[in-house]
């Protein structure tokens, strides 16, 4: 193992930027060289290989995004374009390859090395906690905490207004940003696709409830009772009494400085990836799990899933009446 890669790919995540700087550095220290791969599996096909130094990575462990830039690469998904991207591999003469994103990214992953036999080592960084093998993801942290703080200034609003408001959090097919940030801001009701949402359960709720100078439910995208403005809307028919408000935090969630735990987890697994490779440990997730850490082979991390967890659920029962 002479010279390794690390790319992003997919949604972007606060703390992907400690992440590269962990590897680029660790790698040299390693007495490797560390090419960064400019936006993903397309720059890969491209060729946007450049070769990186401890200064490349200097002043970003501080900064969201990623400065290696992100795509979604349509030619990698087919077998013509992971050998274009191949070819370029060889070319530079890439021994390893760190990926850094989720679940689409681990899927690209599995499928070229399978093809090509390329080491790849995984790391787990989405927003969405979503990942088999890994307590939380990179970003993750960051996004409950900049969710919780905007849900925090609905409620001074809400609280002067008397207002119902719904606010509409990112999490795709997982509700684990609704559930944190939900908990973390004192939400009246939290909505994920991993339960059934009872539109008329939550009207009894709130008349019980109508004592309370405001009314927070934050809402997963993926939720099975549809976008937040369709719920507004069918609360205002229910409620015609209610000052009802909705708000979507959207992309505001994957963006921003990362939290001193995302720029931990970052550096952990920044480092422990360089030392898979160069040990031979090969096409893997590396994640953090019972506070250690942990390794999935590819294959299972993509095909499962985290569940939520049931007792965030019994502390939003609890503690919202």
């Amino acid at each position: 193992m002479k010279n390794i890669a690390v790319f992003t790919s997919g949604g972007d995540a606060s703390g992907m930027n400690a992440c590269i700087r962990a590897v680029v550095r660790a790698g040299l220290q390693k007495g490797l060289k560390v090419f960064g791969i400019m936006h993903g599996y397309e720059g890969m096909i491209n060729g946007e290989f450049i070769e990186m130094d401890s200064r490349s990575v200097g002043n970003i462990i501080h900064r969201g995004g990623t400065i290696l830039k992100s795509s979604r690469s349509e030619r990698f998904m087919t077998p013509e374009g992971r050998k274009l991207a191949y070819e370029e591999v060889k070319k530079h003469n890439i021994d390893g390859i760190i990926a850094i994103g989720g679940d689409g990214t681990f899927k690209g992953a599995q499928a070229f090395t399978s093809e090509h036999g390329i080491p790849f080592i995984g790391l787990p960084g989405t927003i969405d906690n979503d990942l088999y093998g890994t307590d939380c993801t990179i970003g993750y942290d960051t996004a409950i905490n900049t969710a919780m703080e905007c849900i925090d200034k609905v409620r001074d609003t809400a609280t002067s207004h008397g207002r119902l408001f719904f606010v509409e959090v990112m999490g795709r097919d997982v509700g684990y940003i609704a559930l944190g940030s939900g908990i973390a801001a004192g939400a009246e009701d939290i909505f994920i696709p991993e339960t059934q949402t009872d539109l008329q359960a939550v009207s009894d709720k709130l008349k019980q409830s109508a004592h309370k100078e405001s009314y927070i439910i934050v809402v997963s995208e993926g939720d099975d009772a549809g976008h937040v403005k369709e719920i507004s809307e069918k609360f205002k028919e229910m409620h015609p009494e209610y000052d009802i408000r909705f708000l979507v935090l959207g992309h505001l969630l994957r963006g921003g400085n990362p939290t001193a735990g995302d720029r931990i987890l970052a550096s952990r697994l920044g480092i422990a990836a360089v030392n898979a490779l160069i040990e031979g440990n090969h096409n893997v997730m590396l994640g953090w799990r019972h506070n250690k850490l942990a390794q999935t082979p590819l294959e299972k991390a993509v095909k499962h899933h985290i569940e939520v967890n049931r007792d965030l659920l019994e502390i939003l029962q609890l503690l919202s009446y």
